[in-house]
């Protein structure tokens, strides 16, 4: 038996998993890279939760469908007569109005989630007061709810009018950049390069996750960022340590994170491991990064840096310049702290730059640079 990962087989019996279908799955776990896994046959049943399974079997149902006829027998009824299969043509709709999955499956979350509180998806006055009476919901929750209902409504021509929910708007989590470096070194080396991508490219966790090794460029040192959610494309400059870890892994797939089946077990394998960080260095702070919390950092930092809003609007892809307006609120919350480094050779100089450090001044004949920390 070898990790999946690194190829260790320094590997230790990590308990068992018990499957839907009723077998016991033997976990395993690197001591080398600190990456869990089972046996290959069932490494995606592993990954995935009741809820996941759940849902990809109405999803698998929903591409079934007739595409004249866009009717299906489900459990000997036919949709019209059944919520599941209901639900089942909603999603098939989306799939046809050109919805992602991603989409497609928290809307489907959302219904199933109405539909275990004894919600009648039919009749819209009940599903407001199923929504209006969970008191352990925050606002922003019911309004998701609210919004996917919305959508099955607009299938299925139901009237009904969307309650008034609003999310409380909050200032996102900005962590230290030693705070992100102490996680993405406690991580093993696909999930610290993934981290250290979102570091420095600002990208979100869908972009980064289908990059193929076609979209690096090792000679101009940088990367295409295949756009999602209607942003803009972008070419990004990388670091030399990136690139570094860029050539740690192997390239046997065209995707570089092939590895993973999907971007959800990606982030539950991160998840366990931030979990890790955190109780190695006494940091619960750590537990609030996640993937979108590195797209806050780089952009609240490079308009920090430059002033430029504009520059920070290429970085992130956005088309409207009021989503990136959000981040000049977090102007004040950046400390000017520097690191500051002296320099005497060419190789010095050139080595400080490559690490992100901007020049200040000469001084005896030497040169002066500085980062923030």
């Amino acid at each position: 038996m070898r990790c999946p990962a690194c190829g260790s087989t320094f590997l230790y019996k990590d308990g068992f998993r018990d499957l839907n279908d009723g077998r016991r799955v033997q976990r395993w776990l690197c001591r080398r890279c600190g990456y869990r896994f089972s046996d290959g046959n069932n490494l995606h049943k592993e990954n995935q939760t009741n809820e996941d399974y759940r849902l990809s079997a109405i999803l698998q149902e929903a591409k079934k469908l007739d595409p004249t006829t866009e009717t299906k027998t489900v459990a000997g009824e036919s949709p019209k007569d059944s919520i599941k299969g209901k639900i089942i043509e909603f999603l098939w709709w989306m799939q046809k109005q050109g919805y992602k999955e991603s989409t497609i499956t928290s809307r489907a979350a959302r219904l199933q989630r109405l539909i275990n509180l004894k919600a009648n998806l039919l009749d819209p006055e009940n599903v407001k007061g199923v929504i209006a009476k969970q008191k352990n919901w925050k606002e922003s929750r019911k309004e998701g709810v609210a919004y996917a209902y919305n959508l099955f409504a607009k299938c299925y021509r139901i009237k009904w009018t969307r309650p008034i929910y609003k999310a409380i708007r909050k200032l996102p989590f900005i962590p230290t950049e030693r705070e992100i470096d102490d996680l993405t070194a406690a991580c093993s080396k696909h999930i610290a390069l993934f981290l250290q991508l979102g570091k420095e490219t600002g990208a979100r966790a869908g972009e980064l996750f289908t990059l193929t090794w076609t979209d690096i460029n090792q000679e101009t040192a940088t990367i295409n960022i295949t756009p999602e959610k209607g942003s803009n494309p972008r070419n990004l400059k990388y670091s030399k340590k990136l690139s570094n870890m860029l050539n740690q892994i192997p390239k046997t797939e065209n995707r570089i994170f092939a590895h993973y089946k999907n971007l959800s077990s990606l982030r539950r394998t991160f998840e366990r491991q931030r979990i890790r960080a955190a109780n190695k260095f006494g940091n619960p702070r750590l537990l609030r990064i996640t993937f979108h919390t590195l797209r806050h950092w780089k952009a609240t930092t490079e308009y920090h840096k430059t002033k430029d809003i504009l520059h920070v609007m290429r970085l992130l892809g956005h088309r409207n310049i009021k989503n990136t307006l959000l981040y000049t609120q977090l102007i004040d919350t950046q400390e000017d702290d520097y690191v500051c480094k002296i320099a005497e050779t060419t190789k010095e100089i050139a080595q400080l730059i490559e690490d992100g450090f901007e020049y200040v001044c000469d001084q005896e004949n030497l040169k002066f640079f500085r980062k923030r920390k």
